[in-house]
């Protein structure tokens, strides 16, 4: 597949294990034709592929075509919901509210939108089956990746491998006692992907939270073990990734996977 995109504008995943027959990419925020706020850090080149983010919609369709350029077919987004629902990418259509999708299906592209939450690719080891999923805290709590690996499986998957793309840092992911307490209930160890933050305000306890370990953990239960990537942070690389807890009005990236 020849990408037309400058180089900039997309993230190979450093994936090992990934079979050759299955591709992947997450785009940057750069590339494109969206002007301020949606743009790619210099007022213009913005690749915001969302079209609910108040951005000129002639300018998102633009994106579009030219993400498409780079895929063995038009890709439809999901309408993301934080919840646990994954769909047949084969079978969505606009508008389509669920959080992750999977295909066994040649040329179907699996891709989610975000700034912030986590968004994973999936593959079976023998490039059969794969799958894309938007992994907010609510989404994780929630149980969206384990939804994912199910339905996979019941695909006719075996041994799956996991890439974790762009999202917010450890550092940087400010939380409540609510998201704490979340986690709590479904992990043993969740303590230990929460440290305390002092805050103002005596009797309101805020924690930084690393959503890649907390990825990983829930991969790990359902077999999962072999996870690359989490490298990357999107608030704090605000010239290649947009972010809604930075910037509050922004675009959305795209993290796209098929199967030749």
């Amino acid at each position: 597949m020849k990408i037309v995109l400058p180089d900039f504008s997309l993230i190979k995943p450093d994936w090992p294990g990934l079979p050759a027959n299955v591709h992947a990419y997450t785009t940057t925020r750069k590339g494109g034709v969206s002007l301020a706020p949606f743009d790619g850090g210099h007022t213009y080149n913005g690749f915001n592929l969302a079209s609910h983010v108040g951005d000129d919609p002639v300018a998102v369709a633009r994106n579009h075509q030219r993400l498409n350029l780079c895929l063995p077919s038009p890709v439809t987004f999901l309408s993301q919901v934080h919840g646990n629902v994954a769909s047949d990418a084969a079978k969505i259509f606009p508008g389509h509210r669920a959080d992750a999708c999977f295909t066994s299906e040649a040329s179907v592209v699996c891709a989610v939108l975000t700034a912030d939450c986590l968004p994973v690719l999936f593959s079976d080891t023998k490039g059969g089956i794969v799958a894309a999923a938007h992994a907010g805290w609510r989404g994780l709590a929630s149980g969206i990746l384990q939804m994912t690996a199910q339905k996979m499986r019941e695909s006719g998957a075996k041994e799956i491998i996991a890439w974790l793309g762009p999202a917010i840092g450890p550092t940087q992911f400010e939380v409540g006692q609510d998201v704490f307490d979340a986690f709590s209930q479904i992990l043993k160890n969740a303590s230990a992907y929460f440290r305390p933050k002092q805050t103002e305000h005596q009797f309101e306890t805020k924690y930084l939270a690393d959503i890649y370990g907390l990825a990983r953990n829930l991969l790990s239960e359902v077999g999962i073990n072999q996870v690359d990537g989490g490298i990357y942070c999107t608030v704090t690389e605000s010239d290649k990734f947009y972010s809604y807890r930075r910037d509050g009005v922004t675009g959305r990236m795209a993290s796209v996977i098929w199967m030749d």
